[in-house]
Formats: structure tokens, sequence, C-alpha cells
């Protein structure tokens, strides 16, 4: 990308010659930069480079990377046309000195000038780094967008801050406005790769910030209005040229180049080859972009030879290179549970794998289950499997859907989507185009999936179920009991499930003949169920395994298909179990033998949904009803009690540990804040589902309590719409079973969850219900929360009056709860309403105190929360560097803690800050930064507040038609909301509406 430097013809001035010091090999350990200061170190060790002149002298010698400088040309480097008498002279000192630093055989002298001679090819940033950009152009050229992104990446990272920093001289300024702009062009060309791969939101904050700092450069604008179009803010993009056009009419006197207007009709026309990548790129061979998602296949896989032809001949149709593949290729398998469907996928995905070199993509849809998986959630793991980022993948299911397919584009991949519930799950998650293929396993026939070659899965025949049993169990025991096995396969109704587990339970068993097993299968009280058609097939198959299982084996079968969730981890098994660790991992372990049991990771487990039906249906037949309540009761006390540990560990001395419901079986412990944290986000899920469990009279208030002490799944926002979805459910049903006191309770959950989702209408209603029966049933703490979040409602609301005195309360309550923590945080709050009501220093004062409580007590995230309001109440004051601080520091904190909607909130406040200090450019990367972050978290109102905020940083860089649109987006969400920002917004958009 960047060659050598230009060397201009100088006169020659002899210098005497000077003893060669070379050697070979020598300064292997020598690095030097330019790009940045110019330094030098040896291994870790940093030299000293000496006077400004001196370094001018080693940076001319580093430009050359070997070649040799004559004195002329170094005199007019470090002096240009004006060097002084002594100029001669002052160079051979400055080589001396350098070479005494560098050492023997670096520094030479030749032909009349100086080389300096580096060991490595690399011992020098911008020769690493031009080798990088030259790699990265290449990889870039042969459709390898992955690689090239990341080797120019590595290019840019090799910048620290300007080049040649602090070098005087002609030659160091030219020099640094070459490999400046040289940067600049790497990054144009890296944000183009960005764009290509369908990074858009990421690019538009960093391209606001460089349009900032480099205005007349159209490029940068052009990938600018590519990128905020293709986030779906077609208006922005549109304002983007407008800028552009008055500001180069102003300055210039010109019209944008022809490339820049083109884009603009584009965009007015929604020319649809805009909006999605140019040139998708296949993923690069050996990378994780390259998802190789299969299960194993199963080695002893027997028989159904015309149906992995037809079904092969139909994926060979798609990955024809002959033109003949003008279709994407789908094929359902559709038949009853237990007759092998998945298998059959599985192995003929397996077979045609090297048809498809771009990947293979699978997900059990759990289409049996009561809640199959959402083709949204899919969408989400397979776009993350092709490479795309988190921030990237957009919220709903058509946008997904469509940058699915897009990925796609020009790949050959195939994508198994197995148990799948019925067409409509099915149809968002197809590949689009030719050269791609999907294979559908379901229990339904989908005869509304258009183009779809259907395949119905039978019954094995005898002869390959004899033979399927044979290689399972070997050759040697089933050829003495040829009829045995017989009659065993014929028992199973040739069934290859039930078959499989009738076979490697007597491959495990040595003492067993095949005989013994064929007699137990003759039991009629076991075999008129199993041989039954249609679904119940499918419950004598599993009822044939459940019979043989050992009564510790049994029991667990049955009580861990109670629990809810996608899987169970070993830890929450043994709670249902009632039994140590080690007892229980044996127990699963064989279940996972006889294939009743899946292990899904390491420690963790889950059933076939089919299995869970039949293991609760063997539950409710050979468990006692109580039993059966103790086993879920028991998992709730494993989730409530390390649910409340975390919440310890994260808010030392918080008191809300202290009022939860008490739990008679133990949870986990954990010796830090990280694990403590990693097990809630993991177990988040499970925990939900433990929780909508829990509405008996026994568990409810258990069930609530939970949601109160695993209150980070909805605060961040990762977790959000399933935390209220599940507090929803749990205060119905306090509500249903008259329970006052945990209805309180469910109404400070609930309350809490709107507040961060931005429902705040519907959060103020819960709220002060919670308060009214928290008071009426003398629930300290439920009166303390629920009187915060009536203060936060009121002062989101500029009801500033009312929520100082809900604050005050609060303050009151908790300290009668002689809950210092948390009193802390309606602390803190209280300082915002301060600062609102023109009482900047006693905000300050307020925000302090709430800090220093959770300083003192030792909080890892609340301390976040109070430097986020220290930070606000110092920037109101004009303590600019004070404030971005305390702001950092908070948000440094947020993203260590995982909560997205304080990192997205505390780049906002970053951004006011940086727009009072005047540093525009800054204030829209944080904002467009916050814009990112919040997308699908904490609600239109929160949006509303960056959009407002972003429009001020735009306005400061000029570009008034961008924040224009930022203002009347954000004005829409005010007005329907009715909130009173509104005023504030239309006065912002006055002046534009009058010019």
């Amino acid at each position: 990308m960047v060659g050598g430097p230009r060397v201009p013809e100088q006169r020659r001035v002899a210098l005497p010659e000077e003893p060669s010091d070379a050697a070979p090999a020598v300064g292997a350990d020598l690095r030097f930069s330019v790009l940045g200061p110019v330094r030098a170190w040896r291994g870790e060790e940093p030299l000293p480079t000496g006077s400004p002149q001196q370094r001018a002298l080693l940076a001319a010698l580093l430009l050359r990377q070997g070649r040799t400088a004559t004195a002329a040309e170094l005199i007019d480097s470090v002096w240009g046309e004006d060097p002084p008498s002594q100029a001669l002279a002052a160079i051979r000192t400055y080589a001396s000195r350098l070479r005494k630093i560098l050492g023997p055989g670096v520094l030479e002298t030749e032909a009349g000038g100086y080389a300096l001679r580096m060991a490595r090819s690399d011992a020098l940033d911008l020769a690493a780094a031009e080798d990088l950009a030259a790699r990265a152009e290449r990889a870039r050229q042969s459709a390898d967008l992955c690689r090239a992104r990341t080797l120019a990446n590595e290019a840019l990272d090799l910048w620290d801050g300007e080049p040649l920093a602090h070098v005087p001289g002609p030659h160091a300024e030219t020099e640094r406005a070459r490999l400046e702009e040289w940067r600049l062009q790497l990054l144009e060309a890296r944000l183009d790769m960005d764009l290509e791969q369908g990074c858009h939101a990421e690019a538009v904050s960093a391209l606001t910030a460089l349009t900032a700092d480099h205005p007349l450069r159209e490029r940068l604008r052009e990938l600018l209005m590519l990128a905020l179009y293709r986030s779906g803010r077609q208006a922005e993009a549109l304002a983007v040229y407008a800028d552009t056009r008055r500001l180069l009419a102003d300055e210039l006197g010109v019209d944008p180049r022809p490339g820049l207007s083109e884009l603009q009709q584009r965009i007015l026309q929604a020319d649809p080859s805009l909006s999605e990548p140019s040139a998708q790129p296949p993923e690069p061979a050996q990378t994780p972009q390259r998802p190789a998602q299969l299960p194993a296949t199963v080695p002893d896989f027997t028989g159904r030879a015309s149906f992995v032809t037809e079904l092969g001949e139909t994926l060979a149709s798609a990955s024809s290179e002959s033109g003949t593949g003008s279709v994407m290729a789908v094929s359902a398998v559709a038949g009853i549970g237990g007759v092998g469907k998945t298998t059959l996928a599985v192995h003929v995905a397996h077979a045609a794998r090297a048809a498809f070199p771009d990947g293979q993509l699978y997900v059990d849809l759990q289409g049996t289950s009561p809640r199959p998986a959402e083709p949204e959630t899919v969408l989400g793991s397979f776009l993350r499997a092709l490479g795309t980022a988190d921030s990237a993948i957009p919220d709903s299911l058509e946008e997904r859907s469509a940058l699915f397919r897009s990925a796609l584009d020009g790949r050959r991949t195939l994508v198994l989507l197995d148990n799948a519930r019925d067409a409509a799950q099915v149809r968002p998650l197809l590949p689009g185009t030719a050269g791609c293929a999907a294979l559908i396993t379901g229990r339904v026939r989908m005869v509304d999936l258009v183009g779809a070659h259907l395949v119905d899965l039978d019954v094995m025949s005898p002869d390959e179920a004899l033979l399927l049993f044979t290689r399972i169990v070997g050759e040697e025991r089933m050829t003495s009991e040829r009829k045995a096995a017989l009659d065993v396969v014929a028992a199973c109704g040739f069934l290859p499930l039930a078959i499989r587990i009738a076979a490697s339970r007597l491959a495990a068993r040595r003492t067993w003949t095949v005989s013994v097993l064929a007699a137990k299968l003759a039991d009629e009280r076991r075999r008129l169920d199993e041989l039954q058609a249609g679904d119940l097939a499918v419950k004598a198959t599993f009822e044939l395994g459940y019979g043989q299982l050992e009564h510790p084996q049994s029991r667990a079968f049955r009580l861990l298909g109670l629990a809810d969730g996608p899987d169970i981890s070993l830890a929450a098994a043994a709670a249902v179990l009632d039994l140590d660790i080690e007892s229980t991992e044996d127990v699963l372990e064989s279940l996972v033998d006889t294939s009743l049991l899946e292990s899904a990771a390491p420690g963790r487990y889950r059933y076939h949904d089919l299995v869970r039906l039949y293991a609760r249906a063997c539950a409710e037949r050979d468990e006692t009803g109580t039993e059966r309540e103790a086993a879920l009761s028991r998992l709730l006390d494993f989730y409530l009690a390390t649910a409340a540990g975390v919440y310890s560990i994260e808010r030392p001395g918080d008191r809300l540990v202290d009022h939860l419901a008490p739990t008679i079986h133990a949870g986990l412990s954990f010796d830090d804040r990280q694990t403590g944290r990693d097990w809630l986000y993991s177990e988040a899920v499970p925990l939900l589902a433990c929780a909508r469990q829990a509405t008996g009279k026994g568990t409810l208030r258990r069930g609530i309590d939970l949601l109160w002490a695993a209150v980070d799944l909805a605060e961040s926002g990762a977790n959000a719409k399933e935390y209220e979805a599940t507090a929803a459910l749990l205060h119905e049903a306090s509500q249903t079973m008259s329970d006052v006191r945990g209805e309180g309770r469910a109404c400070v959950v609930l309350s809490n969850a709107r507040l961060f989702s931005g429902s705040f209408g519907r959060s103020e209603q819960e709220a002060h219900q919670a308060l009214a029966l928290a008071e009426s049933h003398d629930d300290p703490l439920a009166r303390c929360w629920a009187a915060n979040i009536l203060g936060n409602i009121a002062f989101y609301q500029s009801r500033h009056q009312e929520a100082e005195v809900y604050f005050n309360r609060a303050i009151e309550e908790f300290r009668t709860c002689e809950d210092l923590a948390g009193s802390a945080s309606p602390l803190c709050n209280l300082s915002r309403i301060h600062l609102a009501t023109g009482r900047a220093d006693s905000a300050v004062t307020l925000a302090r105190q709430g800090t220093e409580i959770y300083e003192r007590l030792g909080h890892s995230l609340r301390v976040a929360n109070g430097r986020y309001a220290l930070g606000l109440a110092l920037g109101s004051t004009g303590q600019h560097a004070d404030a971005t601080e305390q702001l950092e520091q908070a948000l440094a904190i947020f993203r260590n803690s995982r909560q997205r909607l304080w990192e997205g909130m505390a780049l906002c406040r970053l951004a006011e800050v940086d727009l009072n200090a005047n540093r525009p450019t800054r204030a829209a990367s944080n904002a467009e930064s916050a814009l990112t972050m919040l997308r699908g978290i904490g609600g239109a109102w929160r949006r509303g507040n960056v959009l407002t905020v972003l429009g001020k940083a735009l306005r400061g860089l000029g570009q008034s038609g961008r924040a224009e649109v930022c203002w009347r987006e954000a004005l829409d969400i005010y007005e329907e909301l009715g909130s009173p920002e509104a005023a504030d917004v239309r006065s912002l958009l006055a002046p534009a509406t009058a010019s």
C-alpha cells in the first residue's frame, strides 16, 4: 500500500572514513518505532534517543530502512535549507552517540554516509505495518475479507499517536504528512471492508468521528452515508450529503465529487443493491467463520440406502458446478418420533460436506417442546457462527433473516434444521440462493413448504433392523442367537431408536445373552404399549429403556424431567436429586450411556424433547406428588440461594439477602465476583425457567425473591424481556392466590423490570401498588425499593419535586432497615434531582456521599452507579476533566460487569461532558457507541436521550442536516411517550425550521 520514502537528490559532502564495527547478527534484540514518538528498545528496555536533532537523525536513517544516507541528505533532513555552520560536525557527534547507544555493528559508515542495519525485517514498526498492509491487500484481492480486516487492524494498531512526534526538521514534517495520509488510506480500506461484511453500526461511530477530524475528505463522507443507510438511517445519510455539499461550497467553492452525488441519488431511489454489502465474501478456510456444526454421525449407521441416495442427489443439485443447480435445494424429512430422522439427516449431511466447503450449520429447533426455538434466536446464533459481530445483528426477525441470506449469498453452505415444529418456524431460516441447501427434520409433513423435496421416513425393514442391532452388539453375540435377535428387533417395532437403546444395553452388559434380552422384551406388561403405532410408538420405545434402569437411574430420569429449561447443570441436577455432585455425575453419565439423556457440554445435560415428555409422564405415574414438589422445591432453593450469594458478593453489605425467603437447601458459593457473575449469566435461561414454574402456594414467594436476587439479568439488558415476562407471570399468580405479601414483592420486581425497559407508565402503576401493599403488610425492603423506583420515574418525567420526596423517603426507609448500601442508591438519585433544579454544589456532595458508601462497603458494580452520578454532577459545575474521569471509570466497571444498559448510558453521559468541554468529535463518537449499545434495550425514552445528544454533537461538527434528522426522531419518540423533553427538542429544531 505504501512504498519507501522518496529521497531528493542532494549534494555530497565527504566524510572521513570511520571504522565499521559491523558484526554478524548483532542488534537482533533492537526495536524501533516511528509511527508515534521516535523510540528504540533493546528487548523490553527503552533506550535514550537524545536531543530533538539527534532523534531527527535517527528518524531519517530509520525511514530509509537500511539504505545509505549521505551527509548532505542528513543535514537537509535535520535542518533544511538553513543548516548551522557546524552541521557536519553535529551529524558526526549525533552518529557517534547513537552508535554508543545502539551498540556495535548497527550504525555503519559507508560510501560517505551512514546506514542503520536492522537484524530483523520487523524491527521497525513502519516496516511491520507496510508488510501487514500488503498482506491485507492480497487477502482482500482473494476475497478473504476476514483475514484482510484482521491484518489491516494489526497494521493500524502499530500507530501510537502522531508519526515522528516532536521530531524537528522539514524531512520529518514531510514524512509525517505522508504517513498520516497512508494511515487514513488504510483506515478507509478497513472501513470499506467493515461495510462489505455488514458491520454498519460499528462503522457509523468511527466514521462520525473521522469525518469531524477530516471534514473535506469525501471518501469518508461516502462511507458514512453508506453505513447510515444500511443501518436503517436513510434520512441521516441524505443529511450527510447535504452537509458535505454545503461545506465544500463554503470552503472550496466546489460541488461533491461524482461518486458522492451518485450515492445520494441511489439512496433517494432506495437502490436495492445498497441494502446489503456489495461483495459478501466466502468465509476463509480454516477459520471459525466457516462453521462445522454438524453433530457426529453414528459410526454404526445402517440401511436407509434409498433415502440416502435420494437426499444426496437433492443436495448435489444445489452444489452442482455445471450450472444445473438453479435454485436452492430444500429437503424435509418427516416421520414419527424415534424413526431415525435426525440420524439419517446427519449421516447424509456428513456425506455431502465436500459439496459445501463454506460450512455446515446445525440447530435443534425443539419443535415438540412447549417452547420451540424462536427463529430470531436461531438466526442470531447462525450469524455469530458466520462471523457477524453481536453489535451488527439486528433485532427483528425480518432483518436477521435478510442478513442471514446476505451472509450466505455466494457461499456453498448446508443448513440442517433438526426437529422443526412446522413450515412457519423454518421459512426465516432458509438460505436464499443457489449453491446452498437446507435439510429439515420434523414430525409434521411440511406440504406447505414451497419447493421442498419431501421425504416420509418409515420404520426399518427387518433386514436393516437386524443389521443395526448386530453392529451395536457385535457379530459374535448375534450370530449364535439370530432367532432371538429377530425377536428383539420385532419387539422394538423396527424403530431405530428403540433398537439402539435395547442393543446398547445388551452391549454394556457382557453377562447377558441376546436370549435374555428377548425374554425381557417378551413381557407383555411392557411390550404392549411399546408396539403401538403412531406417537405411542415413541413412548413405547422409551419405556423399553426406562424399564431396564436401576432405581437411582430411574429416579433421576423421572425427577430431572420435571425441570423446565433447555438443559440443566450438574450442580442443579444434584439439587433436584438431593445427592452429592459425585453421585449425581455417576448416575447422569449412566443415563447418557443409555441414550435417555444427552451430554450437552461438560457438566451440562439435556433431554431430547420427546424423552423429557416421557420422563415427566413417568414421574406422574411413579412418583408421589409430594416428591415431585420436593424435587422442584430443592431446585428453586438451589437457584435462590446461589443467586442470593452472587448478589451478596457483588453488593457487600446490601440487606436484600436478609429479607429473602429462607431456603433449606444450599446453593453454590463463589470466591470472586467474576465467577459468580459468570454463573448468573450462564444459568439465566434455566434460572428464569425455574422461576416460571414457581407458581404454587409453597414456591411462589421464593420464585419472586429469586427474580429479585437476579435483578442484574433485567438491569443489564441481557435477559430483560424474559425476566419481565417471568415477573408478570408471578405477579398474576400472586393475585390469583391472594398472596398479598407476595403480590407486593412481585410488583416491586415487575416495576423495576419495566423501569429498565423504559415502560415508565406501567412501572409507576406497579410501584404505587407495591408501596401500598408493602405498607399494609409491613414489608420494609419492598417499601424502600418501591419509593426509590417511584422517585426514578418521577425524575425521568421531570416531576422533580415529587421525585425528591420519594428519594428522601427511600433514604430514610433504607436507614430504618439499617441498609446502608441500599441508601446509597437514592442518595445518588437525589443528586440528580439537585442537579436538575440548579443545586449543583449539593448535587456533587450527595453523589460523593453515595459513592463513598459504595467504596467503603467494597461494592464492585454499584460504585459505578455512584461514579456515574458524580460524573454528571461534576460536569455540570464545569469540572470536565474530573467528570470525564469518573464517567470513564464507571464505564469500565459497567463493561466488565456486563451491564450493557448502563454501559450505553455512561457513553451518552460522556458525550454530554464532551459537548460541554467543546469536544464535539468525541461527543459524536461516544453518542454513536451509546446508540449501538442500547439497541433493543432500555426503551424508546433512553434512545431519545441519546439521539438528542448525538444531534447536538453533530451540530457542533457542522453536520446540521444529520443533527436535524436525529432530533426529529427523538421528537417523535418524546411526543409518542408524552415526555416533557419534547419541548427541548422542538427548541433545538426551531432554527432549522425557521431557515
